[in-house]
């Protein structure tokens, strides 16, 4: 048999599980899943997931021959996936509970489409959370200070879509007591968000905007601290539209009181 992404569902007629990456796929037709709806969980959009995620299972090509090209990724199955588990977080199954297998039959595919793009449950699981989430600002690049005020506004954004969303902050709140879940978050998720504010404020110091004579990570920490407050430590502290210029314009001109 096939599934709805047109693969072998991973069954062989003797009743045992064939593994994921066994059968050479076809084409994708519109995947099947679960007609419940679903309920408003915060700000979703319904862009395709990265396309970094499915592994090259095809063999070395031969020197005399032109390699062979992967598999045409399917957005229709992959939005059928992340729902799938949007569905059945909705209806109060725990992060631990859920299972590829339990997945795949929400989503109407087969495990080894799963497979084929995400290489286990975390992985699968933080897509899910970033798809939930805000999408992350373009930046410049070249800019300083005006890149940095983009990064704090897209902290506070989604400080305030977690708070508006019960079961993205349920989900957070799972996702702390499951390490490594959580590390999965912190490496593909956190930390690159980091390293783009440290560029940032590198960027600032070299274009003069920032001073010089202070450790690049104390100024990140001095930006980024009070928003974190805010939206980790605070849930009752508002977050009002003005918060980032408000800050920044504070840290900018310094917090000793002015001499007359």
């Amino acid at each position: 048999m096939r599934d709805q992404d047109g693969e072998r569902d991973g069954t062989r007629g003797d009743g045992r599980n064939d593994t994921p990456h066994e059968q050479e796929p076809s084409p994708d037709p519109e995947p099947r899943h679960d007609p419940e709806p679903h309920r408003d969980h915060g700000p979703r959009h319904d862009h395709a997931p990265r396309a970094d995620r499915e592994p090259q299972r095809d063999e070395a090509p031969r020197h005399d021959q032109e390699p062979r090209r992967g598999r045409p990724r399917s957005a229709a199955a992959e939005r059928a996936i992340l729902d799938a588990v949007i569905a059945l977080l909705e209806a109060g199954e725990p992060l631990a509970g859920l299972s590829i297998e339990r997945i795949a039959r929400t989503a109407g595919v087969g495990k080894a489409t799963i497979y084929r793009r995400w290489s286990g449950k975390e992985e699968l699981f933080v897509d899910v959370v970033r798809d939930m989430e805000p999408v992350d600002p373009p930046l410049s690049g070249t800019e300083g200070l005006a890149d940095l005020r983009i990064m704090l506004e897209s902290l506070r954004t989604r400080g305030l879509a977690q708070r508006s969303s019960a079961l993205l902050h349920n989900i957070f709140a799972q996702m702390k007591s499951h390490p490594k879940l959580w590390d999965e978050y912190f490496g593909t998720v956190i930390a690159p968000r980091r390293a783009a504010m440290l560029a940032a404020v590198r960027r600032a110091v070299a274009a003069g905007e920032l001073r010089d004579d202070l450790d690049v990570e104390l100024i990140d920490d001095l930006f980024v601290g009070p928003v974190l407050v805010r939206t980790v430590h605070r849930p009752e502290a508002p977050l009002p539209d003005d918060l980032v210029d408000r800050l920044m314009t504070a840290l900018l001109q310094g917090l000793a009181p002015r001499r007359v």
